[in-house]
């Protein structure tokens, strides 16, 4: 018997997902286990499998389409069934979804993209993509591709609902070889006058990353009272310890700076509790160990792997879990449970030459430390001016579980560890 096949929650913070590929086609058969298609979601790109044998009758989300949890992507049963009552049950309106659906689906052969007024004249209609209030309709996906590989939107016709430039048109542009001349990037074909009266832009629709990052880091800020303590930290015995592990091990299992700061800072979440929480409005809730949740800059934003009962590890193997992590958040490849779940996050931009900054909480998380870049300075140690390598550490306090004295005892505890690591041993 047909039935609707619906958008499933991939990922803890999932809403809507989109579309990367389908790996059937129409009327091809599957079996139970089966990846059917990719689907981008707020932190990764998940596989979407059968749970049960059948044949895949229609597809009703196309790559680079978007889809509500619990809206009809697709109508799957046995072949050559009769399926039509159901696909006019979906496009009546009654598809499954979980809230209102966010647009209509892609029914290219059956609706007419809609009507927008064009920017110059008529005739350049069918040669050039929809443009609406001044901005492009293109999906994220093909935004990215075309980027990638020098494609000026502007000169692609979008075959997406209402227009919308999607994956599909990019490949076949690539396929074609048409790219506009690099010249005439810089000469829009519509008027910046007609664009509010400013320069010619042009917008991307966000990722579903990158939707998720603005909504809790803005909730985070809203209803997470913030404050912050800053500490400054010598780095000397630290980097002398990097060395002389360095010095024994082979290059694919060399540890860095941040290792062993992510370790100093498991430890001294165990002898300060109230940091190793998170606020549960009417609780506290300890956490046993210290689960390290590390940032990681990807192409669509930010993903913090987690370095379970980091307190329990030593610095090689945090070093090798961090690697295999941050390998496979760059992929895309990270399930749910190994970027949930952390009680106390690490964000690290001394690489990038920064000295100092502040970081915000990543909720249900109670305190995060900004780690900035170590550089020597002259500092006065018993009366004698000497030269030592200095690192800023900031970190952004939940006030609603940690107190000021609180925060400035962990970060007593960290300092101590770093500056003395055998004290990491204790």
């Amino acid at each position: 018997m047909a039935e609707k096949f619906l958008m499933p929650k991939l990922s803890p913070t999932m809403e809507e997902g989109q579309i990367a590929r389908w790996l059937k086609n129409e009327g091809e058969s599957y079996e139970s286990g089966e990846t059917l298609a990719e689907v981008d979601t707020d932190k990764a790109t998940m596989e979407l499998t059968a749970l049960k044998g059948g044949t895949l009758l229609k597809i009703l989300k196309g790559g680079g389409e978007t889809a509500l949890l619990g809206e009809t992507i697709a109508i799957v049963g046995k072949a050559g069934e009769d399926f039509s009552a159901l696909l006019a049950e979906v496009g009546n309106g009654s598809n499954g979804a979980a809230a209102k659906k966010a647009e209509e689906p892609a029914k290219a052969e059956e609706t007419k993209p809609q009507e927008t007024k064009p920017v110059e004249t008529p005739k350049a209609e069918d040669q050039k993509p929809k443009i609406e209030d001044g901005r492009l309709l293109v999906s994220p996906i093909a935004a990215k591709m075309a980027t990638e590989n020098g494609i000026d939107l502007r000169t692609i016709s979008g075959s997406g609902p209402q227009g919308r430039i999607i994956k599909r048109d990019i490949e076949a542009a690539m396929e074609s070889k048409v790219q506009s001349p690099k010249s005439q990037v810089s000469s829009p074909s519509f008027s910046p006058s007609q664009l509010f009266g400013a320069s010619a832009f042009r917008e991307e629709n966000t990722s579903k990353m990158r939707q998720v990052i603005a909504q809790r880091l803005t909730a985070s800020t809203q209803n997470i009272p913030h404050f912050y303590l800053t500490v400054e930290i010598e780095m000397d015995n630290v980097l002398a310890l990097r060395k002389q592990i360095n010095a024994t091990v082979s290059d694919t299992e060399k540890v860095s700076v941040n290792d062993i700061i992510v370790k100093a800072s498991a430890m001294a979440l165990i002898k300060h509790p109230w940091v190793n929480a998170s606020f549960q409005d009417k609780t506290v809730r300890f956490y046993e160990d210290a689960d390290i949740s590390v940032a990681v800059a990807i192409e669509d934003g930010l993903i913090t792997p987690v370095v379970r009962a980091a307190n329990k590890k030593g610095i090689l193997a945090i070093s090798a879990e961090i690697k295999e992590l941050a390998g496979r958040a760059k992929a895309k490849k990270l399930q749910p449970e190994e970027y949930t779940g952390g009680t106390f996050s690490i964000s690290n931009l001394g690489m990038f030459g920064i000295q100092e900054f502040t970081a915000i909480i990543n909720p249900p998380e109670a305190a995060i430390i900004a780690v900035g870049g170590a550089s020597e300075k002259a500092v006065v140690r018993n009366g004698e001016i000497v030269i030592r390598s200095i690192m800023n550490v900031t970190m952004s306090c939940d006030h609603r579980v940690v107190d000021g004295a609180t925060g400035a005892k962990f970060l007593q505890t960290f300092k101590q560890m770093l500056e003395n690591p055998a004290m990491m041993l204790l």
